[in-house]
């Protein structure tokens, strides 16, 4: 059999053990253990871990770094991670691949285990900062400058270094900032020997790093029926089975908690995904749109029909940057009128607190945040719970100087005395001012952005793919009409309907909606168009919604902009990420059939459930 006979038939099975830093150590364990896979992927790095892992390394030069990878899961799995034959690759390098590459080896060490450690170099561009000031780089949403002081600045790299020190022998790849999905793309393009321009292949095997990236929001967790998915205590981590064509099934070991449905993947399918018809990643522009996603048994749900063209000439680059300070305190407040008296406490202090703080010869707070918890805030204008009498005030504001924000936190605990009676559990003390860390995102250029592979004292450059032109736009279809009422109809929350997903990229959010049954979709189209979303959702949105048609889940994806406040570390909100505005956005009311509520029609169970009958 030939190489490429002996590819075509194999399966390569990627589990991915931590979504972010801080996951449970019980993921890549369960997987190591469990999980018989070949490579163990592991995603440390959000867009704002980067400027804390920068703050880090800039107190101690031996930090930087996600430390739980070595300490948490290399130590204690070294030996059954080699005895196994197992792979890893993990973007634990953060903004320290030395100091990261020194601990993981100083573990093997300790525990006499020879694993060859590989690091990928090129992400890291705040040496050059200076250059990119000339070049007048803007900021992709807003077109404003580069801010004189930055505190991280990093290119998303693609796959292929990744790959390139998998086929020079590494067992262990550490990459800085990368393309998330690269993770699992890397090994995938290894494995089957994919090329650049393999572009179909490339976005299934990027789907795939998509779809495991998030470890449990896969296989059950945050999903929408939560009650479908038990078994939180002991949370199933995702492998993906891989063939050569790039189609894949995903699963969880066997007997751990959550879900492998076709709606917990469909649900991570949307996430934090733009436009599904032109997704761009640093090796290959994605079209999702008509991707299958079919239950093929139990908790395995096979996933194909990706496509893709040519990457656009660019890197997208992160950088963060301060932005002046923050302070935030909870308390809550009981009685009648609860949320009243909560608002007009929060009111008071920071009129008390302005009031001394212009004494002090302060300037006012740059941006406020009053929030009442349990009065559901978030909703809005659609909020039904205003005689709630138990609610959490949570006040949030930010200053250009610290010392004001120390006269705020003083001026917190008086509350406790002098307003209103029912007023207790100040969370955490006096709060203390903490740094605003904002993104500024732009386009790098690929060709002056040189990405190569350590290994074994070798350095191993990696060019990347540079198109002749940037790719096609993806082929217009035609917009389907919405549904037109033509007899009797009843309002149902759109979560009666559809399933979703929300999270952030930046100030965006995006808000990903699957309809239950196919022949929802028409309803859901006329009733949650981008004018009725941005509506409902006004005290969030300040920008402009975008709502892209997805045939294949079948569903839509909304990009909510201007909607987070400034996004991460920067926002005052109690939901900076969005991470909640799926599920308000699924009690949205749509006007739907009558007769689907009637005895055997497609809402009968909602009918009697929403008037607590039972079948």
């Amino acid at each position: 059999m030939n190489a490429a006979a002996d590819r075509a038939g194999r399966c390569v099975r990627i589990g991915c053990g931590a979504g972010f830093w801080g996951d449970t150590p019980e993921g890549p364990a369960q997987l190591v253990r469990h999980g018989a896979i070949d490579y163990l992927v592991l995603d440390y790095l959000a867009e704002i871990t980067m400027s804390i892992l920068a703050r880090m390394k800039a107190k101690n030069p031996a930090l930087g770094y996600a430390t739980d990878f070595v300490s948490l899961v290399m130590g204690p799995l070294a030996r059954e991670i080699r005895d196994r034959r197992i792979r890893v690759v993990a973007n634990a390098g953060g903004v320290n691949l030395e100091a990261c590459r020194a601990a993981l080896q100083a573990a093997f060490d300790a525990q006499g285990v020879d694993l060859k450690i590989a690091i990928v170099r090129g992400d890291d561009l705040s040496g050059g900062l200076e250059a990119w000031r000339r070049a007048d780089v803007r900021e992709m949403a807003r077109a404003t400058p580069l801010p004189h002081q930055i505190a991280s600045m990093n290119a998303y790299l693609g796959a292929f270094p990744i790959a390139a020190a998998l086929e020079a022998g590494a067992d262990v790849v550490l990459t800085g900032r990368c393309v998330d999905s690269a993770l699992a793309l890397g090994p995938l393009i290894h494995e089957f020997g994919w090329g650049p321009r393999d572009y179909d292949l490339l976005s299934a095997g990027s789907l795939v790093g998509h779809i495991v990236e998030c470890g449990a929001q896969a296989t059950g967790g945050v999903c929408t029926d939560w009650r479908d998915a038990p078994g939180w205590d002991r949370m199933g981590f995702p492998i993906a089975e891989c063939g050569a064509d790039g189609a894949f099934v995903l699963t969880k070991p066997a007997d751990t908690g959550g879900l492998v449905s076709v709606a917990t993947v469909a649900e991570q399918a949307v996430y934090e995904v733009g436009d599904p018809g032109a997704y761009v990643l640093p090796d290959v522009t994605c079209d999702w749109r008509d991707i299958s996603i079919v239950q093929v048994g139990k908790d395995r749900v096979r996933v194909s029909g990706a496509r893709g063209r040519a990457p656009t000439r660019y890197y997208k680059v992160s950088a963060t940057y301060a932005d002046g300070w923050r302070a935030a305190v909870t308390m809550m407040i009981a009685g009648r009128e609860a949320a009243d008296k909560a608002r007009a406490v929060g009111e008071a202090i920071l009129a008390r607190a302005r009031r001394l703080m212009s004494d002090a010869g302060f300037a006012d707070f740059s941006e406020t945040s009053l929030e009442v918890l349990g009065a559901e805030a978030s909703y809005g204008a659609a909020a039904r719970a205003a005689g709630a009498r138990e609610v959490v005030l949570k006040i949030a504001v930010r200053h250009a100087d610290k010392a004001a924000l120390n006269i705020f936190a003083r001026e917190i605990y008086p509350a406790a005395t002098a307003m209103a009676q029912g007023l207790t559990g100040f969370a955490g003390g006096r709060p203390e001012p903490q740094p605003v860390v904002r993104l500024f995102s732009f386009l790098a250029d690929k060709s002056g952005v040189p990405a190569a592979v350590e290994v074994d004292g070798r350095t191993i450059p990696v060019p990347a793919e540079i198109p002749n032109a940037d790719p096609q736009a993806p082929p217009l279809r035609p917009q389907p009409a919405g549904w037109r009422a033509t007899g009797a109809t009843r309002t149902v929350p759109l979560i009666a309907l559809a399933y979703g997903r929300s999270g952030d990229k930046g100030d965006i959010a995006n808000v990903g909606i699957v309809a239950r049954r196919p022949e929802f979709v028409d309803v859901i189209r006329t009733g949650a168009t981008p004018q009725s979303v941005k509506a409902y959702m006004a005290h969030f949105v300040r920008g402009a919604v975008e709502r892209f048609e997805w045939p294949g889940l079948p569903g839509f994806n909304f990009l909510l902009h201007d909607a987070l406040g400034g996004g991460g570390v920067a926002s005052l909100r109690h939901d900076p990420q969005g991470k909640a505005f799926a599920q308000i956005l699924l009690d949205l009311p749509v006007e739907a059939p009558a007769e689907w509520f009637e005895p055997g029609g497609p809402l009968a169970r909602w009918r009697m459930e929403s008037t607590g009958q039972t079948a």
